[in-house]
């Protein structure tokens, strides 16, 4: 997994040549270390066919406000730079493959 951040986000997320989801999460949101494992999983698990960026609000505000992030864990999936899907709050692994899965 990558850490993203306001400076490379162009370059690590909107440039990149697969599908990109991005966790916009937080160091004290307890729902955003609940599902960190589930994402870590499926990093593996999609290696090759999607990649995996975390993006932390407290410290990127900008980018957060560009994707109007107002409820954290958010996940938007991009795909040639557009975001293509976006789920907000904490996710089940099969609720997590089956986003992948339909946006890939």
């Amino acid at each position: 997994m990558i850490a993203a951040n306001d400076s490379n986000f162009q370059e690590h997320v909107l440039d990149s040549d697969m599908p990109v989801i991005v966790d916009f999460w937080a160091e004290w949101c307890g729902p955003c270390k609940a599902i960190a494992p589930l994402i870590e999983q499926v990093a593996k698990e999609y290696a090759g066919q999607i990649k995996v960026v975390k993006l932390d609000v407290d410290h990127n505000k900008e980018t957060a406000s560009k994707y109007s992030i107002k409820g954290i864990p958010t996940l938007i999936l991009f795909k040639g730079g557009e975001v293509k899907d976006t789920k907000v709050g904490m996710l089940t692994l099969s609720q997590l493959t089956a986003f992948i899965d339909q946006n890939i």
